[in-house]
C-alpha cells in the first residue's frame, strides 16, 4: 500500500487553510511528523495503550504507562496528555488520548473519531500529524480520518493577527486495513462538505445575504455537475411561493429558492432534501429579545447541510438521484415586512395565517415541501434549525426526528447515530393540531399555547406534504451552532450537523453497502 492523498478544502469564503489527510502502513516508530496520536483506555487496574500503538512503549523505554501515569492521565474519553519523546522517535511529541474503558469487542466508530478531533484539536500549531488510534477495518480507518479531518478545522477569515494557531495542516493516518485508501477518500469527501457547511454558518450576515448564499451554490455545484436553478423575488412572486416571499419581503435583501439535481444512470430511486435558509433572523415584527438574536446567523444550517450533502453525493458518484431545495430568505422588521394577521398564499395552494413573524422557518419551508413533492421522490427530508423548543426539549447536542411514518422515523434516527450525529425520534400527536386552526385561514403558524413547540412545528410541516409521500423532518436548532467550548472534533460555532445524516440517507437509498456509513 502506498500512502495516498486525500485533500478536505476550505471553501474560498472562509479562509486559506487546507488540510490532507494520508493513509501510510507504516508504525508509530518510523513515521517522520511533528506528532504521533495514539489511543490510551482507563479502566481501575490501571492504564493501557490500544491497539495501533505497537512499539511505541518499547521505543521509550517502557514509560509511556508510566509517564502517563504519573501526570494524573485517567483515559477517560477525549482526555489529552502530551509527552516528548527527546529523539526515541522521528517525531519529538507523542499525543495521547483516551478511549475510556476498553471495549469488549471492536471499538466504537464515534469514540474513535471523537478521540481523533480531540487530539488534532490540540495539536493546532503543528504542521504535520500521525494518527496511530485502532484502525484495523476501512470503517475504523474512515472514523479516525474523519474525525481527525473535522478536529482540525478553524475559521479564521476575520483575524488579523495574533496568537491565533493554524490547525494541523496535513494529517497521516497509520492503518494496514484492506480499503483504507478508499475509506479516508470518503473521510476526505465527507470532511469536505462538513467544512463549507461550518463556514455557511459561520459568515456574518453582512457577507452571505440569500442572493450570495446562491451564487455560492451556484459556484459549488457547478463544480461539482449538479443541475442548478435559482428562483429570484420575481419568479418566486409569480409563481406564487408565498411563504418564501412573505419571510422575505422586509429586508433589502430579496429571497431566493435554489433547486440542486443530481441524476445516476443506475438509479432506482430520488431523495429530495429541503434546507431552511434565513440567513439572518431577527424575528422579523415578532423581534426576538437581544440575547436570542446574536447567533442567529446560524438559523440558514439546514439549506447549508442541503447543499453540503448534494456536494458530496455527486462526489461520491451515489447510485440514487437527489434532489436539494435551499429556501432563502432574511427575515428583518420594516415597513414592508409580513405583519401578524397576514395571510399567506402558499405554493401548495392553502393559505396561512401568520400569527407570529418569529415562526418563519416553517413558512420557507412548507412551499420548498410542496415543490419537492412535484419531482416526486421517494422520500423527503427537510432539515431546520426550527424552534427553541427542541433545545428545551432535546438540549444543544440532540436533534429531534420527526415523520409521517414511524419506520421511516427510525430509520432517519438510526442512520443519524451511525454517522455520529445524535438523533431522538418524537411523535407528531393528532390532537395538537386543533391548536393550528386559523379563524380566517385554511391555518396559522403557530398555537396560542407555548407547549410542545417543536412537535407542533412539525404538526404544521405535515400539511403541506401531499398524502402518500414520506416525509422526515429533523429539528436541529441546538446541535447547529455550539455557543459553548469545542469537544471532540466539533468546534465552537458552525458545526455542519446534518450533513453526514443527509449524506447517509442518500447512501442507503442508493443501496451502497460498500461503505461503512451505509445502513
Amino acid at each position: 500500500m502506498n500512502p495516498r492523498l486525500c485533500v478536505a478544502e476550505s471553501p474560498q469564503l472562509a479562509s486559506a487553510h487546507v488540510t490532507t489527510v494520508r493513509v501510510n502502513p507504516a508504525d508509530t516508530v518510523s513515521i517522520e511528523t511533528g506528532a504521533v496520536v495514539v489511543g490510551v483506555h482507563g479502566s481501575p487496574e490501571g492504564l493501557r495503550a490500544a491497539p495501533g500503538a505497537d512499539g511505541l512503549d518499547q521505543a521509550l523505554g517502557g514509560r509511556l504507562i508510566e509517564s502517563l501515569t504519573s501526570l494524573g492521565f485517567t483515559g477517560k474519553s477525549e482526555e489529552i496528555a502530551k509527552i516528548p519523546t527527546f529523539g526515541a522517535l522521528p517525531a519529538p511529541l507523542v499525543v495521547a488520548v483516551g478511549l475510556g474503558p476498553e471495549p469488549d469487542g471492536e471499538h466504537d466508530l464515534e469514540t474513535l473519531r471523537r478521540a481523533a478531533g480531540a487530539a488534532i484539536r490540540s495539536l493546532a500549531g503543528t504542521a504535520a500529524a500521525a494518527v496511530a488510534l485502532p484502525a484495523a477495518s476501512a470503517a475504523q480507518t474512515e472514523a479516525v480520518a474523519l474525525g481527525a479531518l473535522l478536529g482540525a478545522y478553524g475559521y479564521a477569515r476575520y483575524r488579523t493577527g495574533g496568537d491565533n494557531k493554524a490547525p494541523v495542516g496535513e494529517i497521516t493516518v497509520l492503518s494496514r486495513a484492506e480499503g483504507a485508501e478508499q475509506a479516508v477518500q470518503h473521510a476526505a469527501t465527507v470532511a469536505e462538505s462538513v467544512t463549507l457547511v461550518r463556514d455557511l454558518v459561520n459568515t456574518p450576515p453582512s457577507d452571505l445575504w440569500p442572493a450570495r448564499f446562491a451564487e455560492i451554490a451556484q459556484e459549488k455545484a457547478g463544480a461539482a455537475g449538479l443541475s442548478v436553478e435559482v428562483l429570484d423575488e420575481a419568479r418566486l412572486k409569480a409563481e406564487g411561493y408565498g411563504g418564501i416571499v412573505g419571510v422575505g419581503q422586509g429586508s433589502v435583501n430579496p429571497p431566493r429558492l435554489v433547486r440542486l439535481s443530481y441524476s445516476h444512470p443506475d438509479a432506482a430511486r430520488t431523495v429530495a432534501f429541503v434546507g431552511k435558509g434565513i440567513t439572518f433572523d431577527s424575528g422579523g415584527l415578532s423581534l426576538k429579545p437581544t440575547a436570542s438574536m446574536d447567533w442567529m446567523k446560524s438559523d440558514m444550517g439546514g439549506a447549508g447541510a442541503v447543499l453540503g450533502s448534494l456536494l458530496a453525493i455527486a462526489k461520491l458518484g451515489l447510485p440514487v438521484n437527489a434532489v436539494g431545495y435551499l429556501c432563502l430568505a432574511e427575515n428583518m422588521p420594516s415597513g414592508t415586512a409580513q405583519r401578524p394577521s397576514d395571510v399567506l398564499h402558499t405554493y401548495s395552494g392553502k393559505t396561512v395565517e401568520v400569527l407570529d413573524t418569529d415562526a418563519e422557518g416553517r413558512l420557507v419551508l412548507m412551499d420548498g415541501l410542496a415543490r419537492a413533492a412535484e419531482d416526486e421522490p421517494d422520500l423527503i427530508v427537510d432539515v431546520a434549525t426550527l424552534t427553541g423548543a427542541q433545545i428545551v426539549a432535546l438540549g444543544w447536542r440532540v436533534a429531534g426526528v420527526m415523520a409521517n411514518d414511524d419506520e421511516l422515523r427510525e430509520e432517519v434516527v438510526r442512520i443519524a447515530g451511525r454517522q455520529g450525529e445524535s438523533a431522538w425520534g418524537m411523535p407528531l400527536p393528532d390532537d395538537l393540531r386543533k391548536g393550528l386552526d386559523s379563524a380566517v385561514a385554511d391555518i396559522a403558524n403557530v398555537q396560542p399555547e407555548r407547549w410542545g413547540g417543536m412537535l407542533v412545528a412539525g404538526i404544521f410541516l405535515r400539511e403541506f406534504v401531499p398524502e402518500g409521500v414520506r416525509w422526515a423532518h429533523i429539528d436541529m436548532a441546538g446541535p447547529a451552532f455550539n455557543k459553548g467550548e469545542p469537544y471532540g472534533y466539533t468546534p465552537k460555532g458552525g458545526t455542519g450537523v446534518i450533513t453526514r445524516t443527509l449524506i447517509g440517507i442518500a447512501e442507503r437509498y442508493a443501496g451502497n453497502g460498500t461503505s461503512s456509513q451505509a445502513v
